[in-house]
Order: structure tokens, then sequence, then C-alpha cells
């Protein structure tokens, strides 16, 4: 499910979540994906409140339980996305929006099928350059998280594998 709280010109709920589909095919996730595209002060509320972080951020996973109990498939998880920081990078980097947030899906659900870049010796790397390659997306969101004035990009630390999101 896609959720657009903040309205993006050229991106509606179905190119996106047709964009999703292709990204977690790519990425060999099975089990569905939730987007949120929402503003930067929810993103910060987000971050403070699941790691203690008090600024906004670009991106973060949330990903569910292993189990219910009930065998029900669950979801990956969840994935939220700052409109206002995505916008800042697609000036910056030189793309479009709608490229810009398809770069950070894709980063969330490499997170939710358990990579972290912050210890996997350049695994996530390797992977995220691969799939943007393969889905024809600008260079990779991990060799560009110098941070930035406003809180764009910044250090990405988190394991997509716990219960806390991972950014």
């Amino acid at each position: 499910m896609v959720i657009l709280r903040k309205r993006l010109a050229g991106l509606s709920p179905s190119t996106l979540e047709r964009f999703v589909l292709r990204a977690r095919r790519a990425a060999g996730l099975d089990a569905a994906v939730n987007v949120l595209i929402t503003n930067s002060r929810e993103l910060r509320s987000l971050n403070r409140r699941f790691r203690g972080i008090d600024k906004p951020t670009d991106v973060l996973s949330f990903p569910s339980p292993a189990a219910n109990g009930h065998g029900a498939k669950l979801p990956a998880g969840d994935i939220a996305i700052s409109a206002d920081i995505a916008r800042q990078n697609a000036v910056e980097l030189g793309h479009s929006l709608v490229e810009e947030v398809k770069i950070l899906v894709l980063h969330g659900i490499l997170h939710l099928a358990g990579m972290d870049h912050e210890w996997d010796n350049g695994e996530m790397a390797r992977t995220e350059v691969r799939l943007r390659r393969q889905l024809k997306l600008a260079d990779s969101l991990i060799a560009r998280t110098e941070p930035r004035a406003g809180g764009a990009l910044p250090a990405k630390p988190g394991n997509g594998r716990r219960s806390r999101p991972s950014a």
C-alpha cells in the first residue's frame, strides 16, 4: 500500500505501487511493503520516537515482526519517506523528485530485506548499485550519504533485521 500524505507532481499511488513491486522482486523480497510519503516534520517525529535522533531524515524502514503466531503472511515492513528532503536531494543531485523517491524506496526495501550498509562490508552498497542499474535509477544512495544542510542525507545507522527502524 502507498499513502501519499504529501502529494508529489508526477507521482501517483499506482505508479509508486508498480515501482515498489518491481523493486521488491529485484531485491528478492516476497512480502508486501507499505510506503508512506509525508513531510520532514513527521519523519523527524518518527526518527526521534524510534531511533532517538531528533532530526528529520530522508527515509526510515520499519521491519515487521518475523511472525504473528497465526500463520498469516505479514508484510516485510513499512517505509516512510520525507517528500521535503527528497525534493531537496533531487535538486542538489540533478534528477527528478520522482526518481529520488524511487531511490529512497529501493534503499528502504534493501533494509527490509535485512541489509545494513553500516556493518555489512559493502554488501548493501554493491547490491544497491546493481539494482539501481537494473531498475534504471541514478547513483547509489549509500555513495552519497555526506551530511547536507537542512538534514538531507544524514548518516544512516540501523539494521534492517531489528525491530527498530533503519534509515
